[in-house]
């Protein structure tokens, strides 16, 4: 009924938003060590009613979701600056598609429009009215101005530390400006409102300035006859506080692989990608991949989310906290992730499948983010906002349709085989094609064959196995790795 639905889309909203906040690896392998031990739902109930967050943190995270949208359902989308249709800032010509998150412009321009109704939502209810508004003597609490340290930071003055909102307000030069009183430890609200639309600017770490303004990356060569050229852009590491950003954009027709320091920790975002390969063997913070088509992207654990939209034939094979996916097409994620994947609105033929892939530092890396392998959810996605009852907008994929992945690059590390080992049924797929494998070889080697026609017999394999890679698209895989061959360490790092 609508009540139960009303509850889980308050802990779904609740999970989403503890996953942004709490970033410290040993308390999410603590909370992953204490899901996968609970041997029942009740137990498993029990264990989350131990979980929590800020109220005033939340309300604004709820406040900033919901604002555009009628429907909070549909502000997952990922559509929270609400705006007119606008450019994106790094792409002339061309629409956001009403993704205000590509612009950090809107983000200002949300927080100016806004920043009473949110000020307000923070005060203590006798600070209000009786038309439920503030007065110009109403007093802002420090512990509502450290709640909206959640969207607002910076500096003072020529410093480069980036600090949180509250801990500015908090500097003796400021209190002149913002109405700080010691003794009632609180703000003036008009003069701290004041203060603080006086004050602000766009991001200059976002993705705008990366976008503009950020180090360009050799990662990628423009291909012979191809009519695109890929941009890749990193910002600055100015601020050590301050996650990097990546860019990669019209990747068109390459094989880019890359773990390095770049990528450790980075929010990274990409765009128009179409028929490549895209390795990035780093532990990172966040993935946004939108509007690719025909691609396959292999990561690194992601510490918070990977967000998939506007996709069509995309993989996707990565350890995370949080898989979401909107508006694709025909795409398969290999997963291995704690939390339900979210199935948003808009999606067509969805296939999930078990992570099937590894490289030798991966499991150093899960430690850094604070992944597990257990709880694993990959088979349990979420529908969310579903226009019908229609579960066929996605399918567990067929162990006779599933293969390993192998990762063709050398790296030092422990890792040698698939975190947490694959799901039985997976394993008995790959353990039956081994034998025909074996089957087939014992046959050519006890045929009796003679040199020549063993010659012909290799011939007519390879031939069939050259169609084979033309038909599906991997000699072009192939082909990209072969110039790579003799510094794969290099590639690879």
């Amino acid at each position: 009924g609508k009540l139960q639905l009303d509850r889980d889309l308050a802990w779904l909203y609740f999970e989403l938003f503890r996953g942004l906040l709490e970033p410290d690896p040993p308390r999410r392998l603590r909370w992953a060590e204490a899901e996968a031990s609970c041997a029942s739902a009740e137990e498993l109930e029990r264990e989350r009613s131990k979980l929590s967050v800020d109220t005033l943190q939340f309300l604004l995270f709820l406040y900033v979701q919901q604002l555009h949208k009628v429907s909070l359902r549909r502000s997952l989308l990922g559509d929270e600056w609400p705006s007119p249709r606008t450019a994106s800032p790094g792409f002339p010509g061309k629409s956001a598609g009403g993704n205000k998150n590509w612009n950090d412009q809107e983000h200002r321009a949300f927080v100016q429009s806004h920043l009473l109704d949110m000020l307000e939502l923070l005060l203590e209810p006798e600070q209000l009215s009786a038309s439920s508004h503030s007065s110009s003597s109403s007093l802002v609490s420090l512990e509502a101005v450290s709640a909206l340290s959640l969207l607002l930071e910076g500096s003072v003055g020529t410093s480069r530390a980036v600090r949180p909102l509250h801990e500015l307000a908090l500097c003796p030069p400021c209190h002149p400006h913002n109405g700080f009183s010691q003794g009632a430890r609180a703000f003036s609200l008009p003069r701290l409102e004041s203060w603080i639309r006086s004050c602000l600017t766009a991001n200059p770490l976002g993705m705008t300035a990366c976008i503009r303004a950020g180090r360009k990356l050799a990662w990628a060569q423009q291909v012979e006859g191809a009519t695109r050229r890929a941009k890749i852009a990193c910002s600055a590491r100015v601020v050590p506080e301050v996650s990097p950003m990546v860019i990669m954009s019209q990747v068109y027709k390459q094989t880019l692989a890359k773990s390095s320091d770049t990528l450790v920790g980075a929010h990274v975002r990409i765009h128009r990608c179409n028929e490549s390969f895209i390795y990035l063997l780093s532990p990172l913070r966040s993935v946004t991949i939108e509007k690719c088509r025909s691609s396959t992207f292999v990561l690194g654990p992601v510490e918070t989310s990977v967000h998939v939209q506007s996709c069509d034939g995309v993989r996707v094979m990565v350890v995370c906290h949080r898989l979401s996916l909107a508006a694709t097409t025909g795409c398969t994620f290999y997963t291995l992730t704690p939390t339900q994947p979210l199935i948003l609105s808009g999606n067509q033929a969805v296939s999930f499948a078990p992570f099937h892939t590894h490289y030798p530092m991966l499991e150093d890396h899960m430690a850094q983010v604070g992944l597990a392998t257990l709880p694993n959810y990959w088979d349990s996605p979420m529908l969310v906002c579903r226009e019908s009852s229609d579960t066929g907008v996605f399918r567990l994929l067929p162990p006779s349709d599933f293969y390993t992945f192998v990762i063709p690059f050398e790296m030092e590390g422990d890792t040698t085989e698939t975190p947490g080992g694959l799901p039985q049924e997976y394993q008995e797929a790959l353990r039956q094609r081994e034998q025909r494998v074996q089957v087939w070889q014992r046959a050519v080697k006890e045929a009796g064959l003679t040199r020549d026609q063993r010659k012909r017999l290799q011939a007519l394999v390879e031939n069939k196995f050259y169609e084979w890679l033309v038909q599906t698209g991997n000699r072009q895989q192939l082909d990209s790795l072969v110039p790579l061959a003799m510094g794969s360490k290099q590639a690879a790092g």
